[in-house]
């Protein structure tokens, strides 16, 4: 933390500008030694300036310099942004200037962890920058931007404030009992405030549910027997010919992928292998990667043929599926009806018709899935969710142990050693948003920033 950092900023390539990034306490004085123009060690703080990188003698490209004092930069250190023209040999120049007067080569992440680190942002709003670069549709966006700017941290600080008032009155009761002006908190008395925070926990990771799928999108698989017209409808939703379409049963031997975009979510489409019984070898590792998608699909859209009587193949794929979010399509009806659904037990809102052939029923797929997930509440919502697996994992967690207090307090077991645990409860959840945490965390956790962030 005591060393200058540099790295590149911008995507790697040929384009207008590129911005090297520089932090720490040297960075003024290390920019300035290559710079030709006005004496950066005396400028005023927030200001650009024009001139040019130097190597010795030799003018390496015309820049433009932003000059940022400590404390009001995004590190808190000195940061200084130079703006050279995008092409990659001018750029990586100036890096290497940069490298041999003093800098080191940032590590993925690490001005965002040294933000951290510095106290300027916490954990949440960490990640959420991350998420912000990552962010692919608006809705993703507004939910970066709600936890970069702290309301999501603000649910977990609320927690966190609760448990203090809670801890606090307990250790006053302990250790001046002659108080008569604080809450005496018998069983009775915290059953109640510990009931209220299950539920606050509770809601929080209910409505983080459609913060993982904004995050993350839907995962569907499309499955089915072959020849059902599972790459046709991939095809359709996509608006592109990804997958190959032939009346060969067993076209796609491996798994199809591709991205549609309904209501503002990402579905995150798997054309999977027809599942069948076959002695053909790499089919057969298509299907059983077909089975491993079901497993790890958020929803499934199971394909049968009207124009083909129930089969026992397809009885038993609905087996496999019947304990998730699931959709039937019953496809091809423009083609005479030999499919007897009495015989497959589903409930008739999940069944909707469709001919891929003619285009009929893509409008009411689409309709159907937003129902499921309702999307649209998503949509109007102020999406301010936990968003990513560590954070629920570790309320899920916190939510347990809450319960497991609830119990014992019925049990009647004693105040002083329920202060303990939910003093545990509330170390934990500083984990969530970086109040508390380990090294190893961070190095993981920040490995994963591109360079320049």
């Amino acid at each position: 933390m005591n060393d200058t950092i540099c790295a590149i900023a911008t995507s790697q390539g040929v384009g207008a500008i590129s911005i090297i990034r520089v932090s720490g306490e040297e960075a003024i004085a290390i920019v300035n030694k290559i710079f030709q123009g006005k004496d950066l060690e005396k400028v005023e703080t927030h200001t650009i300036h024009y001139g040019h990188i130097v190597d010795q003698e030799e003018r390496i490209d015309e820049v433009l310099v932003s000059v940022m004092k400590s404390p009001k930069t995004f590190t808190t250190e000195d940061v200084v942004e130079i703006n050279t023209h995008g092409g990659i040999a001018p750029t990586n120049k100036v890096l290497e200037l940069l490298l041999e007067n003093g800098c080191r080569m940032a590590e993925p992440g690490e001005f965002t962890k040294r933000a951290f680190l510095n106290g300027r942002i916490d954990l949440l709003e960490a990640e959420a920058v991350m998420d912000m670069i990552d962010a692919k549709t608006e809705i993703q966006r507004k939910m970066a931007a709600n936890q970069i700017d702290g309301k999501t941290s603000n649910l977990i600080n609320e927690l966190r404030s609760d448990m203090v008032q809670i801890i606090s009155n307990i250790n006053v009761n302990i250790d001046y009992p002659e108080y008569d002006d604080v809450e005496i908190m018998t069983n009775d008395v915290l059953i109640p405030k510990i009931t209220k925070l299950k539920e606050k926990i509770k809601k929080i990771l209910k409505e983080s549910e459609n913060g993982k799928i904004i995050k993350e999108g839907i995962k569907t698989a499309i499955i089915g027997r072959p020849n059902v017209g599972k790459s046709s409808l991939l095809n359709t939703l996509l608006q592109e010919e990804k997958a190959i379409v032939t009346e060969i049963a067993g076209t796609t031997r491996d798994i199809v992928e591709g991205q549609v975009m309904i209501n503002g979510i990402l579905l995150n489409m798997i054309d999977t292998a027809g599942i069948r019984e076959t002695e053909d070898k790499i089919e057969a590792i298509g299907v059983e990667k077909s089975i491993k998608a079901i497993e790890e699909a958020d929803l499934i859209l199971f394909l049968l043929n009207n124009n083909e009587p129930l089969t026992e193949e397809d009885k038993e794929l609905f087996d496999k599926i019947k304990e998730k979010k699931y959709i039937v399509i019953i496809n091809k009806i423009d083609l005479e009806a030999k499919l007897d659904r009495t015989k497959l037990e589903v409930d008739s809102s999940r069944v909707i018709e469709m001919s891929m052939k003619e285009q009929k029923g893509i409008e009411t797929l689409k309709e159907k899935i937003e129902d499921y997930f309702h999307m649209q509440e998503i949509e109007t919502k102020d999406p301010t969710y936990l968003s990513n697996s560590r954070s629920i994992s570790i309320l899920k967690r916190c939510l347990q142990r809450v319960e497991d207090i609830e119990k014992s307090l019925q049990e009647e077991m004693p105040i002083d050693m329920i202060e303990m645990d939910i003093k545990n409860i509330w170390e934990e959840l500083g984990t969530i948003n970086g109040t508390t945490y380990e090294e190893e965390l961070l190095d993981e956790m920040f490995s994963r920033f591109c360079l320049g962030k």
